[in-house]
């Protein structure tokens, strides 16, 4: 597994952890269709007090409920981040008064100090790494069908160490957005996982 790239969800001890759990293997197809990576098309699940975190290259965490990482938790995210991993976040509520969102938001500010959570530019590399995203981050059924907080976030906020981020926040609910059979992605007329193999080129190549 060493020589391929695998999928981790972080599992933490308090809110739903184990949400849009058809994202994975779909995200996983696209990398198949797209590039040249080798893919262990499993989905990895570690625990976030666990250090098999710091053997993964690429990690997604979501939820709907409160975050309240424990002591562990909280110094194996900083650990992990500093030393160069990639956390994807993703709010199932798409919502940025929902539980989620806040509590997250809260332990990014106990974790990392107060304001490191910044708003991405829409110009930003992560937009343009692999397919074009002229308008920064694309739009999902969830925000134009008015679900969740009924506003269209234009912006994605990020966390970046040493000039490259190190957290990607998304309030846009990409998970559910992508939460489907990849074989039903022959209806599409535009492949609407194709953002999360910018956010995968981006964790392995900057």
């Amino acid at each position: 597994m060493s020589n391929e790239f695998f999928f981790t969800r972080l599992q933490y001890e308090s809110g739903d952890w184990d949400v849009d759990q058809r994202m994975p293997s779909n995200l996983l197809n696209s990398l198949v269709e797209y590039t040249t990576l080798r893919i262990d098309k499993q989905e990895n699940i570690v625990p976030l007090g666990s250090d098999e975190i710091f053997g993964c290259p690429f990690c997604y965490i979501s939820g709907h409920k409160l975050v309240q990482f424990t002591k562990k938790e909280k110094e194996n995210f900083k650990k992990y981040v500093d030393n160069g991993g990639f956390v994807f976040a993703d709010d199932c509520n798409h919502d940025i008064d929902g539980l989620f969102a806040k509590s997250f938001e809260r332990q990014m500010e106990e974790i990392f100090g107060f304001s490191a959570l910044k708003k991405l530019p829409n110009d930003h590399e992560l937009y343009s790494i692999f397919f074009e995203f002229e308008d920064g981050p694309p739009t999902t059924s969830q925000e134009l069908n008015g679900w969740g907080d009924d506003l269209v976030h234009d912006y994605l906020k990020a966390i970046e160490v040493n000039g490259r981020i190190g957290v990607l926040y998304s309030n846009k609910d990409y998970g559910c957005e992508w939460d489907y059979d990849f074989r039903n992605k022959r209806w599409y007329k535009i492949d609407n996982t194709r953002f999360g193999v910018n956010i995968v080129m981006y964790a392995l190549t900057s």
